[in-house]
């Protein structure tokens, strides 16, 4: 994969940590693209833990994440990954968010289920862009320790590093936002996912195959071959 390809990776899968530490710092006891810990939060709460209101916020995240995935295929049909549509989607969906936080435009718990909504649509269609994931890495981790385990890592795998590295770093920066500068705490996803449309826009000059020409990466759906 083209370098430049790799750096957007990094930005996304950075804004997907930003954009997860923020809606749950901010909207609170819920994930904007971690499904499978909306569906733990959805089961704990159904058994009476945590805050009251949080099946409503899953239900809500989940809905929305959903109609994302949905959106996405929709935008990229059947002629295989339209990068650029998608990452400008999010862009958007993102800048939203964070215009209607950054006002202080969310005042009430009906505004916030809203901000949940347009984030994790924007999560959505992120996990659209391409099929090496950027909003979800239990398969990447599990892929990687049994390639250390075994010795068998392979050239690509500081990447891979690179990418779980983000993911923390981008959470990070969203905390310490909301917490020294509140009105910012979305930003720094739209920073990042903004970059990688900038990267994925950039022209590539070589004899890589373009998005959905190539041989699919094992990424998706398959914990023992995510990369």
């Amino acid at each position: 994969m083209p370098w430049h390809r790799e750096w957007a990776l990094l930005l996304l899968s950075g804004a997907s940590g930003a954009a997860d530490a923020f809606v749950f710092l901010c909207v609170g006891q819920v994930f904007a693209g971690v499904m499978t810990g909306n569906l733990v939060l959805l089961g704990a709460s159904a058994a009476g833990a945590g805050e009251d209101g949080v099946a409503l916020k899953v239900a809500v995240a989940l809905g929305a994440y959903f109609c994302g995935v949905a959106a996405g295929a929709l935008l990229t049909g059947r002629r295989g990954p339209r990068v650029r549509v998608l990452l400008g989607a999010e862009v958007v969906l993102l800048g939203a968010a964070a215009a209607l936080w950054g006002l202080e435009l969310v005042t009430s718990y009906g505004d916030r289920l809203g901000l949940l909504a347009l984030v994790a649509v924007a999560m959505g269609v992120q996990g659209r862009v391409r099929v090496t994931p950027t909003n979800y890495f239990t398969g990447t981790l599990t892929s990687l320790a049994g390639r250390v385990a075994l010795r068998e890592l392979r050239g690509g795998d500081g990447w891979v590093l690179g990418r779980l590295a983000a993911v923390v770093a981008g959470a990070a920066l969203a905390a310490l936002a909301e917490r020294w500068w509140s009105p910012g705490a979305a930003l720094g996803a739209v920073v990042m996912a903004a970059g990688a449309l900038v990267l994925e826009t950039a022209p590539y000059r070589g004899g890589r195959p373009g998005p959905g020409k190539g041989k699919p990466r094992p990424d998706r759906g398959n914990p023992a071959g995510a990369v």
